[in-house]
């Protein structure tokens, strides 16, 4: 399993931007889909969007489409999640994954992922 540490949360108004990243060790981004997704207290953990291993496909979820970007840098092994016009219900802690798999469309379910981050807070203010 890969190890993956995430950065960059904090605290923003209601409109404004936060750039999440995740770094990786102990594996390469041609060999792992990432994906990050988000858990809100007293809610499941939710598919936010990921990227393939092969290509760099992408994609999100309904809420954040055309909001949030991910992406990624193989050199570095750096993926990242570009959040603009964020919401109050983007507020949760976000986590970044790696999943062993590979084909399209890209896997959703928590349960697909095989390693996990800490997880970083995101706090969106009216």
């Amino acid at each position: 399993q890969v190890q993956l540490v995430e950065s960059g949360g904090g605290s923003v108004q209601a409109g404004g931007s936060l750039r999440l990243a995740c770094a990786v060790s102990g594996g390469t981004l041609r060999t792992y889909t990432m994906g990050w997704f988000r858990q809100a207290p007293g809610n499941e953990r939710e598919f936010v969007a990921a990227i393939s291993r092969s290509f760099g496909s992408t994609e999100y979820a309904g809420p954040v489409q055309g909001r949030f970007a991910i992406s990624r840098d193989i050199t570095a092994n750096m993926v990242w999640l570009q959040m603009n016009s964020l919401k109050q219900e983007d507020t949760a802690v976000y986590y970044c994954a790696a999943g062993s798999f590979g084909g399209r469309p890209l896997r959703r379910a928590p349960r697909d992922y095989d390693s996990w981050g800490q997880g970083t807070q995101v706090t969106v203010s009216s």
